[in-house]
């Protein structure tokens, strides 16, 4: 299953994307199945019944579809409760960035404000100097959980999708901590859309690919995160209430801008940053600025 985000009419609303580019909107589906849908995407997550239905029927019942071009997507899960992010996850990037792995996992929280769509673009606000990018695989959890042993993750998770990890570096190295650098608006594009864990299939084996106006950047694949999926979310639950449409960004590999070698690559007004996952998609954001 694909669940996309969207604008129509001045209405945020959600759909599922079939056949590559075609969306059956959920009023639409609706009306198909003679049955009323959740309102909000986070309440669809954690009724596994209502899924498994839908993602018998998706492809069968003959339901009117809009085609994805139509349409401004949004970031899928536009308003989760949390957003928390790994920093120092790969080992390839702590090394680039001069620091040993972390003994412990290093996290920071986005807030709802800082999303934005997968096609969207990304506001380099004007005090910034040093702006950058990070592609990583974000977890969306599916059911509320606490307390949880890692080989209980997957069952709370419903699946996944892209985040870009905008950083103002200058602001993220001043500060000696990472939050204000990271919070701004626009700073966490997401999507392209939210991909059922099944038909993302293995997590650790996903290629990954940043580049910046063509110009490869990041290269590499989730199998070289320090810490696993089911060891973060074990981790995240312990005291912490996960709630359906949580999302955990799990940390990002080498290649960042500010760690390009023999000079920085940061990102400027007209760049074009697009990333790609295996089995998930690709997003793609330009840098603007506005005076």
């Amino acid at each position: 299953m694909r669940i996309v985000s969207y604008d129509f009419e001045d209405e945020r609303d959600y759909g599922f994307l079939i056949l590559g580019n075609s969306v059956i909107p959920r009023d639409f589906l609706e009306s198909a199945l003679g049955m009323t849908l959740p309102r909000d995407v986070r309440d669809l997550l954690p009724d596994r019944e209502l899924v498994e239905l839908i993602e018998s029927v998706i492809n069968k019942v003959p339901v009117e579809s809009t085609s994805l071009e139509e349409l401004h997507l949004g970031p899928p899960i536009p308003n989760p409760g949390k957003i928390i992010c790994l920093g120092l996850n790969y080992l390839d990037h702590a090394l680039e960035a001069g620091m040993e792995p972390p003994e412990g996992m290093p996290i920071f929280m986005k807030p709802a404000t800082a999303l934005t769509g997968p096609f969207d673009p990304i506001i380099k606000p004007r005090h910034v100097e040093k702006l950058d990018y990070e592609i990583e695989l974000a977890i969306v959890i599916g059911s509320r959980c606490r307390d949880i042993e890692p080989k209980e993750a997957y069952e709370n998770i419903f699946g996944y999708m892209i985040l870009n990890d905008v950083s103002a570096r200058d602001i993220q190295f001043r500060d000696g901590q990472w939050t204000r650098g990271k919070i701004m608006d626009t700073f966490a594009p997401t999507g392209p859309c939210l991909v059922s864990k099944e038909e993302v299939g293995a997590p650790h084996n996903l290629r990954m690919l940043t580049t910046v106006n063509g110009e490869v950047r990041q290269s590499s694949s989730t199998s070289n995160m320090i810490r696993k999926i089911p060891e973060i979310v074990s981790i995240l639950s312990q005291g912490v209430t996960l709630e359906p449409g949580d999302i955990i960004a799990t940390g990002t590999p080498a290649g960042v801008g500010v760690f390009q070698k023999p000079e920085p690559k940061l990102l400027q007004p007209g760049d074009v940053v697009e990333m790609w996952i295996e089995n998930i998609g690709t997003i793609r954001n330009h840098v603007i600025t506005i005076e």
